[in-house]
């Protein structure tokens, strides 16, 4: 669903992605770890089409992305949940949702599925976003990534300032959703037991380099609690 090809990113004169490349299929979940600064956000970033790359390809389904604008990119099935989740605080729960369908038709009912995967939304609907707990806002930046029944989800640190009980909560969804086995689920983060606990495969970046990858079950195997710890 989708590759990276060897892909190099620089701000000004310093080079940040240094020939990165992975690969997502339909019904995974491949984690990408690593400490705090080593490029993964700006790998995302590049991704989404929010900084440019120069040298490399990026391919949804195929089709070559990387010389499309953001929106475009959207359009083609990419759900993206950010770091810090950026809900709208001052709309409803609704009005978030309807945000994360606005490429879609107008009026079109928010998919039911989503009040499935996350209950308490349902229970929330006129609630302002800025209102909910931090648990809360995470699970609603993850529903109206999917609002739009997105081929590829990135999720970028979906554990960072959550309550144990709704890390739980977000780790059964990403569970659900990659058993369907029409979506691809690219998972940032460096809680390693969740990512670990998750991963059919893994990356690991170190100073805008991949240093190591393989399958879930090799990461013990392979040092990888090592590699990303602080």
């Amino acid at each position: 669903m989708l590759e990276i090809d060897t892909i190099h990113q620089y701000y000004g004169g310093s080079h940040i992605l240094r020939g990165v490349g992975l690969r997502v299929a339909a019904g995974e979940v491949h984690t990408l770890l690593g400490r705090n600064g080593v490029g993964k956000t700006t790998l995302l970033r590049a991704l989404m089409g929010l900084v440019p790359i120069r040298e490399g390809e990026i391919r949804l389904g195929g089709q070559r992305i990387d010389r499309l604008r953001p929106e475009e990119r959207a359009r083609l099935g990419i759900g993206y949940v950010p770091q810090g989740r950026e809900i709208f605080a001052r709309l409803t729960v609704e009005e978030n949702l309807r945000m994360g369908m606005a490429a879609g038709p107008a009026r079109a009912p928010i998919p039911p599925e989503l009040f499935s995967l996350f209950p308490v939304l349902s229970q929330m609907m006129h609630r302002r976003g800025g209102d909910l707990s931090g648990g809360q806002q995470q699970q609603l930046a993850i529903a109206r990534a999917l609002a739009m029944k997105p081929r590829l989800l990135v999720l970028d640190e979906p554990t960072e300032g959550i309550q144990p009980s709704i890390i739980k909560d977000i780790e059964r969804v990403i569970r659900t959703l990659a058993a369907r086995g029409d979506m691809a689920i690219l998972l940032v983060e460096q809680y390693y037991d969740f990512a670990r606990a998750l991963a059919d495969r893994y990356t690991v970046m170190a100073r805008g380099e991949v240093i190591s990858a393989g399958r879930g079950e090799e990461m013990d195997a392979h040092g990888v609690r090592d590699l990303i710890a602080v």
